[in-house]
């Protein structure tokens, strides 16, 4: 067995590094041990290792491995001591005991990395300790590369960092491609999406995400599809899987539970590599039938398959890499492939094993299991360790602990070599600041944040949702009643000059099921949200309003537009009175008659509220978008310089509502919003004044044939009922590139805006 057939090791480096490890031998040793943890199957000698036969392939019930099961049972139970320890708490002692844990600052500090996480640095170690990259694309000059499951996009930047800045690949031609869960379709849950678009936002020309804009890879169309995407490319020298899912609350089936997701990455990169090229697989443990028969494919198919815990992945957790090199090439795979391309899909590990246990060489597992257990014993000695020490670190241990972690984080930069990138070499310029990064957003760089123990977890989920929004950091907030001064502090000054028509264009896909992920909100509270939406069907036109809550006026509204009328007139055209076109019932505007505060009102019917049935798709309901889009394109049609415009919104969580905002942003001077309209219990007006009709004149052609789109999707009738989810319809999911929906002001006023309309939602449910 051995435990390195692959990596690369540079002699130059290992004696310019030894000046940095402390001068005692048991922590030298512990320090080269931390780097060295791998270990690689070698196929025997007389072909025992083959690519199996299809006819033999998902045809039989997966089996247990005693030996394999066993260890599992014991890690479990390990872990289990785990239960009872708050995470925080937890997760700032682990921190303090990882000897990597200086890397990440000590990388930060030296080489100006973009997207300097964990991620980054794990990979740049794989990329330093393995040749990833296949001579014969250096040679040529060359080199592509595919990613899939990449939010946020670590992987890129790292690659594109060890490209500009070795001596070996400094010259080389480097072209990539992406996939990743769409971290802008409403669709996509908030367990599985990453939330994290700081690079997706800059260069989503180099993303793909599917024809039904979900960037779920697990479809075979999209498979197919992906194939067509990198299809300029010469080549694939390397694809990358970092893929994983929330297994927060079923941690001991982790490996269970993603073993589909492994398996579709797996075939992918098999359909999309070029023969010699190489494959990097996130796995987890090792243990089940589904991972044994997922290995021994990859080992017949790649000339040298490693196992590989990067130093800097965390010690105590069962994460390691799957380094696959040199590929014997589609040709070698060919009939197994292509029935692993019929079968594809999130079921493909989950119905029928990918092999029966009797087809797997005795040698092949044998080897198996002793990687198994010795990334087990590391495991296993890690969280020990960890347990010992949470009841008291010595100031002996303590100092011991830092000095090891001082030596790891300068040996890694010396050891892999790590050099600075001015920040123009970057695969990114920033020219968008995305969602995650809004100077007044709470946008989440990752998965939904751990507080308490696991236990205390479990227990939260028993709870109704009324009892976990008030134990939420939300509690207090949602409970609030609401002012009339709501909203006034938000104001889009406009016009907005830099919106960019010509390069608009329509997005489809499948009709949205429900909202569950908007760029546009915090995704805790729009959880929260949807789970008291879930507990009972809420028709909004019925839920009475909070006797303790200030309603906002109209005569507060239309005072206000009229103080902003005033003080732009000089710009817009000096009249005496302006037409203010208002979607809304007259009653609850016009009780002072139909002039107003310097305003002639014109009244028009509101969009309607999303239908009862469809509460979960908030303003993501086609019938409903449709409505608020004629509302914009009639009022851009028949406005005058200087006019006003009251527009109702339901909320603005998805691309096209908000994409409705930017167009009024791009035709009015002003645009603020108050929550929630005058005779609405939920929701926001938007208070558009100074109307600007040259900007208007460049939208409507475009947004004409967005309407055709919606109507074409709603069947093209007036009135026709809204595209049923799961029915195979089709929805407009976005008509303004996302870059101008993340820039200037534009995602600050939407998350404030959304986050008031959540509230007020949250505060009547609450009560009810």
């Amino acid at each position: 067995m051995s435990s390195g057939n692959g990596p690369r090791r540079k002699a130059s480096k290992q004696q310019h590094s030894s000046s940095v490890v402390p001068s005692d031998p048991e922590a030298q040793a512990e320090i080269q041990r931390l780097f060295s943890k791998v270990k690689a199957y070698v196929r025997p000698a007389g072909g025992e290792w083959h690519v199996p036969d299809p006819n033999d392939a998902l045809k039989h019930p997966a089996e247990e491995h005693r030996d394999l099961q066993e260890l599992k049972a014991s890690l479990n139970a390990v872990k289990d001591r785990l239960s009872d320890k708050n995470i925080q708490v937890w997760h700032q002692h682990t921190n303090s005991t990882n000897r990597a844990g200086k890397v990440i600052a000590a990388v930060r500090a030296a080489a100006n990395a973009e997207i300097c996480t964990q991620a980054w640095c794990k990979f740049y170690e794989i990329l330093g300790t393995f040749k990833l990259l296949p001579e014969e694309a250096l040679r040529r000059g060359e080199l592509n590369s595919v990613h899939l499951c990449e939010a946020p996009g670590a992987f890129i930047t790292a690659l594109n960092q060890y490209v500009k800045t070795n001596e070996s690949t400094r010259y080389c031609d480097w072209s990539w491609a992406a996939n990743t869960l769409n971290p802008y379709h409403e669709a996509n849950g908030g367990s599985t999406t990453i939330a994290d678009d700081r690079l997706i936002a800059n260069t989503l020309p180099w993303w793909f995400f599917g024809s039904d804009n979900t960037g779920n890879i697990m479809i075979q169309k999209h498979l197919l599809d992906l194939q067509a995407f990198v299809s300029n490319m010469s080549r694939v020298d390397l694809v990358t899987a970092d893929g994983s899912f929330d297994c927060q609350e079923n941690p001991d089936e982790q490996e269970a539970l993603v073993a589909s997701l492994h398996y579709c990455e797996a075939v992918a990169a098999l359909l999309l590599l070029s023969s010699a090229g190489s494959f990097v697989l996130k796995m987890f443990t090792l243990y089940e039938h589904s991972s044994v028969c997922l290995l021994y494919l990859l080992s017949c198919c790649f000339r040298s398959v490693s196992v590989f815990k990067p130093a800097t992945s965390k010690a105590g957790n069962s994460e390691v890499y799957v380094v696959c090199l040199d590929y014997d090439g589609k040709d070698a795979v060919r009939p197994m492939l292509s029935k692993l391309i019929r079968s594809y899909g999130p079921q493909l590990a989950d119905r029928e094993a990918l092999l029966p246990a009797s087809l797997i060489p005795q040698s092949f597992l044998e080897q198996h299991l002793e990687v198994c257990s010795y990334f087990y014993g590391l495991q296993v000695e890690t969280i020990t360790e960890n347990l010992r020490l949470f009841g008291g670190v010595t100031p002996g241990q303590r100092q011991r602990l830092e000095d090891i972690r001082d030596a790891v984080a300068q040996l890694y930069l010396q050891r892999f070599q790590v050099s600075f990138l001015p920040r123009s070499r970057w695969v990114s310029r920033n020219t968008v600041t995305p969602a995650c990064c809004g100077a007044a957003s709470s946008r989440p760089l990752g998965q939904k944040k751990q507080t308490g123990s696991f236990n205390e977890r479990r227990e939260f989920q028993t709870l109704s949702w009324r009892e976990r929004v008030e134990r939420s950091c939300h509690g207090s907030w949602t409970q609030r009643h609401l002012s009339e001064d709501g909203g006034t502090r938000c104001v889009l000054d406009g016009p907005l000059s830099s919106c960019h028509t010509d390069s608009w264009y329509v997005v489809s896909g499948a009709a949205l099921p429900a909202v569950r992920n908007s760029p546009f909100c915090e995704g805790a509270l729009l959880n929260y949200l949807n789970e008291a939406l879930a507990d009972a069907a809420v028709d909004w036109s019925f839920l009475s309003s909070c006797d303790s809550c200030v309603a906002v006026s109209s005569a507060s509204i239309l005072f206000d537009a009229a103080a902003v009328r005033a003080l732009r007139a000089g710009s817009v055209g000096d009249r005496q009175k302006s037409r203010c076109v208002v979607f809304g019932s007259r009653s609850a505007w016009a009780a002072g008659g139909d002039q107003v505060e310097g305003f002639v009102l014109t009244f028009r019917a509101e969009p309607r509220f999303p239908r009862r049935g469809c509460s979960l798709l908030h303003d993501g309901e086609p019938l409903y978008q449709q409505q608020l889009l004629d509302a914009l394109t009639t009022s851009l049609q028949t406005l005058s310089p200087g006019d006003a415009l009251l527009l109702p919104v339901f909320s603005a969580l998805t691309r096209v509502t908000a994409a409705i905002v930017l167009c009024l942003h791009a035709c009015f001077c002003s645009v603020s919003y108050r929550c929630p309209p005058p005779g609405s219990v939920v929701g926001a007006v938007l208070v558009c004044v100074g109307f600007c009709p040259a900007a208007a004149a460049r939208m409507l052609p475009v947004l004409s044939d967005v309407q055709s789109c919606m109507s074409r999707s709603l069947g093209g009738e007036e009135g026709a009922g809204p595209a049923q989810p799961g029915g195979g319809e089709r929805q407009v999911l976005q008509f303004v590139p996302m870059e101008e929906l993340l820039g200037g002001g534009l995602r600050d006023f939407l998350w404030s805006m959304n986050s008031d309309i959540i509230q007020q939602k949250l505060h009547l449910l609450m009560r009810s």
